[in-house]
């Protein structure tokens, strides 16, 4: 088959939220496509029953929505989406209105499609703000929008009677309204806070956000006054909302001490919706997330992280109404939860979850006492769970298969128990990628075990082309293609990047080096304040076995990766010239002056102490320190925006390549955060990458000059 072109990302279809409806019969998810007329990513949200007697049913072509939600009785979808202010808000107005407010400016828009835009006062931001929509799937029609923040919406959640919500919002002070308004028109930043930028979200300021509860059919709103954000992770994740299935407590997480900006503490924490009392849950000093009430309301499970060492396996634990207790059941896997993982209770007692578990996403039910058991033997070991729901016996799932695409399946709660295929015939709900996977081959995959040069036994997953022979290899060129992280891991699934290189012919070699997640705590842990070691050893004796295997040309080697991908890339050219090429992408080189100007300064003052107090450990992991030994040419990237990995680490880098007359190549995307994310940047990114590699790849170098 021909190769995979770029401008097919325009065709992609990606799963990326899942909720199962009260009854089980069917399924809600949020999907991201592209937009080519508008050159942009889209989250759209559909309906699919759980019986995959019908195809789904597209509810949204919005441009942003998460946080879908059924209603208590199931015949309502909530979602927060960003699109233009609901008609019904717009025209008209309530017979007890002032004519002073009637007077008002409501905005402008086209409401036919979701997609126009809407002019506020605050600061003349045409942009609509995340708003919390209601779909009726009872009566039908469009959404109905509920909220109404100048500020948006972060998440939110049903109320019990199905009558009211509880939303997570920014709440600025006149004084602060009125520094957002002169930032809008292009006026200074200004800021006292240790963590004064966020990837995604800019430079931050001081506006508190809480929780509201708004009634659904009035819109009237009320503030919790004490139930407040706080911390790093509040920037990052939000206040995480969730209502008790029967009466008026509200869990949210926050961190509400001293110096919110320099830990990364959250704690557990309920609001009373009706007197807005809110009680403190966790004692302990961690990181909580994702609380998830029992169906019977008794008790409370959450993510719980050590806040200083993020090596440490994030465990599982559960507060009990009745005893004030909390019980980390997780604290014998000594296996982190999975990437995409989530809680979902199966009754009272037992909670599913997945965990990573030796390069591998895989179910496992816990129980609220404590203890753990492996369950759904039937799964592959070459594909991977996503996210995940379960509801009135029914489980949905995200499945990813390198070679079958990804997409939602379905089976009854009992499945969880098959340990063969034909034991638990998955139900498929969707075939989103039906024509990619028809039009173009994608890869086969294996599991590569290999000893590092201390002993040490690693894994690695090599994606190959169908044509490839593993019993009788022919070398072929090979990308050895490092994961992000470090605190990740990688496992097969469908992968684009991966078959836009195995459809050129090329193996992707995925190396799951010391610090990677999902093989216990010492084998992660071993990375921690010790970067730019371990994991370099690793990456170069993957590289090595996969030549002495016969599988790789050692001609025609290429390294690369994104974020901790781009770190490591740099690191490994200052150890050898086995590579043809380099392809570092969003990465850190500098470690000190990172830690000014990303927005990761507390998780490297864990790793490596302060800079100024220990400056031998941020020189020991930097690859800038030992520039003159890189040799190999190199193509950096970055985000104009990336607050992650700011773009100035890769012009430190390239600056001092070229001054050595090293090739090299610099491409900074604009407007970019951490990612790539507009499709016609993502199809010039994957462009320049392989033109890259094929300006360096001594087969293809000969093709290109006898074309011309």
């Amino acid at each position: 088959m021909d190769e995979l072109p770029p401008e097919t990302i325009y065709d992609r279809t990606w799963p990326t939220e899942v909720s199962v409806a009260p009854d089980g019969d069917r399924v809600a998810f949020t999907a991201n496509e592209a937009d080519p007329d508008e050159d942009e990513s889209i989250t759209s949200v559909f309906v699919v029953p759980t019986d995959g007697s019908r195809a789904p049913h597209r509810l949204t072509r919005a441009s942003g929505a998460w946080n879908v939600e059924w209603s208590p009785d199931g015949s309502k979808l909530g979602v927060v989406m960003v699109r233009d202010e609901d008609l019904a808000m717009r025209v008209g107005r309530d017979e007890d209105e002032d004519s002073d407010d009637a007077d008002e400016p409501t905005g402008d828009g086209d409401e036919s499609d979701g997609a126009g835009e809407e002019t506020t006062e605050a600061g003349g931001d045409d942009e609509p703000k995340p708003q919390v929509w209601v779909y009726d799937l009872e009566l039908g029609g469009d959404a109905r929008q509920v909220t109404d923040r100048d500020e948006g919406v972060g998440d939110f959640d049903w109320g019990p009677d199905g009558e009211r919500v509880v939303v997570s919002a920014r709440d600025p002070t006149e004084e602060e309204r009125e520094y957002l308004d002169q930032r809008e028109d292009d006026g200074p930043i200004e800021t006292e806070r240790l963590q004064h930028k966020i990837d995604g979200n800019g430079w931050l300021d001081t506006v508190t956000t809480y929780l509201f509860v708004v009634d659904v059919e009035t819109r009237e709103e009320r503030r919790l006054d004490d139930a407040s954000g706080g911390g790093i992770f509040g920037e990052l994740a939000g206040l995480q909302p969730t209502w008790h299935p029967e009466d008026d407590r509200i869990a949210f997480v926050s961190y509400q001490g001293e110096n919110p900006d320099d830990t990364y503490v959250q704690h557990v924490y309920v609001a009373d919706a009706a007197s807005g009392e809110v009680t403190r849950l966790t004692t302990d000093e961690r990181g909580a997330m994702v609380p998830t009430w029992s169906p019977d309301g008794r008790r409370l499970a959450f993510l719980s992280r050590d806040p200083d060492n993020w090596y440490v396996p994030v465990e599982v634990a559960v507060w009990d109404d009745e005893t004030g207790e909390t019980t980390f059941v997780t604290d014998e896997l000594d296996r982190t939860l999975g990437q995409f993982g989530g809680l979902s209770w199966l009754d009272e007692d037992r909670i599913l979850s997945t965990i990573a578990d030796g390069g591998w996403t895989r179910f496992a039910t816990l129980d609220a006492d404590g203890g753990h058991e492996r369950v759904f033997d039937a799964q592959s070991r070459h594909e991977a769970l996503r996210q995940f729901d379960e509801n009135a016996g029914t489980v949905a799932l995200v499945r990813s298969n390198p070679t079958d695409g990804i997409d939602l399946f379905a089976m009854e709660r009992t499945e969880l128990e098959a340990a063969a295929a034909d034991e638990a015939p998955l139900r498929r709900l969707t075939n989103l990628n039906a024509e990619l996977l028809e039009e173009y081959d994608h890869p086969e995959t294996a599991r590569l075990t290999f000893e590092s040069n201390d002993g040490t036994g690693i894994e690695g997953i090599a994606a190959y082309p169908p044509s490839f022979e593993p019993d009788d290899p022919d070398p072929r060129p090979t990308l050895l293609w490092i994961h992000g992280g470090p605190m990740a891991y990688d496992q097969p699934e469908f992968d684009f990047n991966a078959s836009f290189w195995t459809s050129r012919g090329y193996i992707v070699y995925n190396v799951n080096y010391r610090g990677s997640t999902s093989y216990g705590r010492d084998f992660c842990e071993s990375l921690k304040g010790n970067w730019n070691g371990p994991e370099v050893q690793d990456l170069l004796a993957g590289t090595e076995d996969l030549v002495d295997r016969g599988w790789a040309d050692p001609d025609r080697l290429f390294v690369g990766g994104f974020s901790q991908g781009g770190v490591n890339t740099a690191y490994v050219l200052t150890r050898t010239d086995r590579f043809a090429a380099g392809l570092a992408e969003h990465g850190v080189y500098d470690m000190r002056s990172a830690f000014g100007t990303d927005d990761s300064h507390k998780w490297f003052e864990n790793d490596f102490g302060l800079p100024w107090e220990n400056p031998e450990a941020y020189e020991a992991a930097s690859s800038i320190t030992d520039v003159a030994d890189i040799d190999t040419p190199l193509l950096l990237t970055a985000g104009e925006h990336d607050w992650r990995c700011p773009p100035t680490q890769s012009e430190q880098l390239y600056r001092a390549l070229k001054k050595r007359g090293v090739e090299s190549k610099l491409v900074v995307y604009p407007d970019e955060h951490h990612n790539v994310g507009d499709p016609d940047r993502a199809i010039h990114r994957l462009e320049t990458l392989d033109d890259w590699v094929a300006r360096f790849d001594p087969e293809r170098a000969v093709e290109d000059e006898d074309s011309e």
